[in-house]
């Protein structure tokens, strides 16, 4: 394919749009871990590693591009379910695209230590 001006200003702002929804240090953790199905607030954090306070944050911002879905369950005390929406499941190629770079990067930089 060749690059134009107006490709590369296309591919920029496609990016940028992609970044702006999943992009910063959390959010493709959460969904990676939200992969293996339904978690609880608290099971959340500690899979992801995060604090209450970003997993919050984070979460609302997924839930607001509808990447995760909330559920309130009724008990007591109150409860909630996040898991991954039907949406969310046009992000797979790239979760596996990065997964699959990553293990490389890690091994190139583990062979060259």
């Amino acid at each position: 394919m060749e690059h134009t001006v107006e490709s590369c200003a296309k591919a920029k702002l496609a990016i940028r749009d992609t970044l702006d929804v999943v992009g910063g240090k959390w959010k493709l953790v959460l969904l990676s871990v939200l992969r293996s199905g339904k978690k609880g607030f608290n099971e959340l954090s500690r899979e992801a590693g995060t604090s209450p306070r970003i997993l919050s944050k984070e979460l609302q911002e997924l839930e607001m591009h509808g990447l995760v879905s909330r559920t309130v369950c009724d008990t007591k005390p109150v409860t909630v379910q996040y898991e991954l929406t039907d949406y969310s499941k046009t992000l797979d190629k790239v979760l596996a695209e990065m997964e699959a770079w990553g293990h490389q990067h890690r091994k190139k930089i583990v062979s060259a230590s």
